[in-house]
């Protein structure tokens, strides 16, 4: 019996991950199966719940926690207060059943690797110039409602740390994206995915 393969989507922040996702998912069909994460931050203008996040309160996270669904949390002292992301083992990822794939940080990379164990996962990490990224960033933060620089900065700084090269190599992600030409990049990763 073959078993399904958890794709894990990383990089730091405007490197292109969600649009990326979307791509891959699109091309690859009813043949990967898109995780939905969960977040206690406020939806952003362009996002639907159930697509980007389940958007919960802090009470719902609490009660799934109880319960003992969630298998990795991440909390960040932000600019608008405190916001947490997380991964709930709630029916999504079945390894027996389907390939599935889902973005994620390096920190919960390890987390779920060592959850559903390192021959079931596989690390898909972007990368984007720091310059190109940055203007990325600032790009997307004026769209909102109430752009929050301060918040661009504290992320572009924290992925600094977050996703250095000693933290990559420790997990042992060796293979990048580059996200410069969009299609080669997507096109490379549907590659290993359908091997």
């Amino acid at each position: 019996m073959t078993l399904g393969k958890l794709y894990l989507v990383m990089g730091k922040s405007a490197t292109g991950k969600d649009h990326i996702f979307k791509a891959v998912c699109e091309r690859c069909g009813d043949g990967l199966k898109p995780v939905v994460p969960y977040t206690t931050r406020p939806i952003r203008h362009n996002e639907t719940e159930g697509v980007e996040y389940h958007f919960v309160s802090r009470e719902q996270m609490q009660e799934l926690e109880s319960a003992g669904k969630i298998i990795e949390k991440r909390s960040y002292n932000t600019i608008a207060g405190e916001w947490c992301y997380f991964t709930c083992d709630d029916g999504q990822i079945d390894t027996e059943k389907h390939d599935s794939i889902l973005i994620v940080t390096l920190e919960a990379y390890r987390k779920i690797r060592d959850y559903f164990g390192a021959e079931n996962v596989c690390p898909i990490y972007i990368e984007v110039g720091d310059a190109e990224r940055l203007r990325r960033a600032i790009k997307r933060e004026e769209k909102q409602e109430k752009p929050v620089l301060a918040e661009v900065c504290r992320r572009y700084l924290a992925d600094e740390k977050d996703f250095s090269e000693e933290e990559l190599q420790s997990l042992g992600i060796v293979r990048r994206f580059e996200n410069i030409d969009f299609d080669k990049c997507v096109d490379e990763i549907v590659g290993v995915i359908r091997r």
